[in-house]
């Protein structure tokens, strides 16, 4: 029998294989494929067709007429008109003429002293106006310039002359 040894021997290791490094693949790029370039549709234009115009017939200038002479319109003998006879002017009666009345004698113009005279005056001759106390104002005004007041409620200026009335214009109330 055979003794072995009773430690056991390693195998013998296989024959390793010469180790290539792992070199990459080569970057292979994709081939560059451009898009077709898009062009712009072409659009023509519409044919238009320009109407065919006929040409137009010759003018012809208007003829003259010529004007028929001109007659003077006719007369006529102015109307006869028949004579007229006027009566014999017939003379009104006499009589004797109305005597004349004289015309009531408006009350004598007040007579202005002071200027206290003018205040009563012209408060009768303002009593009926919308605003008696701007007319009182200037009625007043006046009376002291001209020493006079007109009768009455309204007009009369004539009455106190020029100082009431000066170039046909009212200058006091």
């Amino acid at each position: 029998d055979a003794t072995y040894p009773k430690t056991p021997v390693p195998a013998p290791a296989p024959p390793k294989a010469p180790v290539k490094p792992i070199t990459p693949p080569p970057v292979v790029k994709p081939p560059t494929t451009y898009p077709p370039p898009v062009k712009p549709p072409t659009t023509t234009p519409p044919v238009v067709k320009l109407p065919t115009v006929a040409p137009a017939p010759p003018v012809k200038p208007p003829t003259v007429m010529p004007t028929p002479p001109l007659k003077p319109p006719p007369t006529y003998p102015p109307p006869v008109k028949p004579p007229t006879t006027t009566p014999p002017p017939v003379s009104p009666p006499k009589t004797a003429p109305a005597p004349q009345v004289p015309s009531p004698a408006s009350s004598p113009m007040p007579i202005v002293r002071s200027n206290k005279d003018c205040i009563p005056l012209c408060a009768a001759r303002c009593k009926a106006h919308s605003r008696p106390n701007i007319f009182g104002r200037a009625c007043t005004t006046c009376c002291v310039r001209c020493k006079c007041v007109p009768p009455g409620t309204y007009g009369n200026r004539e009455k106190c002359g020029k100082c009431y009335t000066g170039g046909n214009k009212p200058k006091c109330p």
